[in-house]
């Protein structure tokens, strides 16, 4: 039986576990940009933080005893410039499920219950960036009815760094 809580400290090692598979599929596809850590995925105190603060979601799915996903999401309030409608909006942050169980609907779980916490802050909508290499995690995200709006584009000009 899955079951989706807030994060909690003693998750961390679990965690990281999880965030670096996330970190190892964009470091494979995008070695110009993603590097392995030389240590945890991330910091013990980044975690916490995330964690703690009040305006982020961050919630785990348990099954079979152990962590097998992770979704973040910061509320945001829209820039107070006049071009731009105030709004209140949930951005997803980093959603992960661990490779032995995806396709169990882990992932659109941790999506549901982001969207019910994001309905309760009274964001308007959610928002989340996906890298176009990432075709499966795109698909996910179309099938839970989210469209692209914008599209960030990148040209390389000499050497990184």
């Amino acid at each position: 039986m899955m079951i989706i809580r807030p994060a909690a400290v003693a998750d961390y090692g679990a965690l990281c576990a999880l965030i670096d598979q996330v970190d190892s599929l964009h470091r494979e596809n995008l070695p110009d940009i993603f590097q392995e850590s030389s240590g945890p995925a991330r910091q013990r105190e980044y975690i916490l933080g995330l964690i703690a603060a009040e305006n982020i979601a961050f919630f785990v799915a348990e099954q079979d005893e152990r962590l097998v996903g992770f979704v973040v999401a910061i509320l945001r309030i829209s820039s107070d410039i006049p071009i731009l409608v105030p709004r209140s909006y949930a951005l997803i942050e980093n959603l992960g499920v661990d490779r032995d169980y995806q396709g169990q609907g882990i992932g659109e779980a941790l999506m549901e219950h982001v969207q019910q916490w994001a309905e309760d802050q009274g964001a308007g909508s959610i928002e989340l960036t996906v890298y176009e290499f990432n075709r499966r995690a795109r698909i996910f995200y179309e099938n839970l009815g989210y469209r692209t709006e914008s599209r960030r584009m990148k040209k390389d000009i000499g050497k990184p760094g």
